[in-house]
């Protein structure tokens, strides 16, 4: 059994047991809460699909860390103008167990 759930304007195919990393979530370390946006639950007898989410779906999920993500390096500059501007960013994310899929 999988669903599709939707957080941080992403859309994540998850099944029972999965790691998954989403945008940066303000939820505490260890916090359990179902995932309110389930486009999609896929049983292994039936399937359901949401217009846009389906009705009494729930994906429990337990938050594990925040972290950031790998850095990467946004280098600007224009030629013949000694124009350079050279900067660094690192994603925030918050890396969630999917526990439970009910349908």
């Amino acid at each position: 059994m999988y669903a599709i759930i939707e957080t941080g304007g992403k859309q994540y195919r998850v099944k029972e047991g999965d790691l998954i990393k989403v945008e940066m979530l303000n939820k505490e370390e260890g916090a359990a809460f179902d995932e309110a946006r389930v486009l999609a639950v896929y049983g292994e007898e039936n399937t359901k699909f949401g217009t846009p989410e389906v009705e009494n779906a729930k994906v429990s999920c337990t938050v594990l860390k925040h972290g950031k993500g790998k850095k990467i390096i946004v280098y600007k500059y224009k030629a013949k103008k000694n124009y350079r501007k050279k900067q660094g960013h690192r994603q925030p994310y918050t890396l969630l167990k999917v526990e439970k899929i009910e349908m």
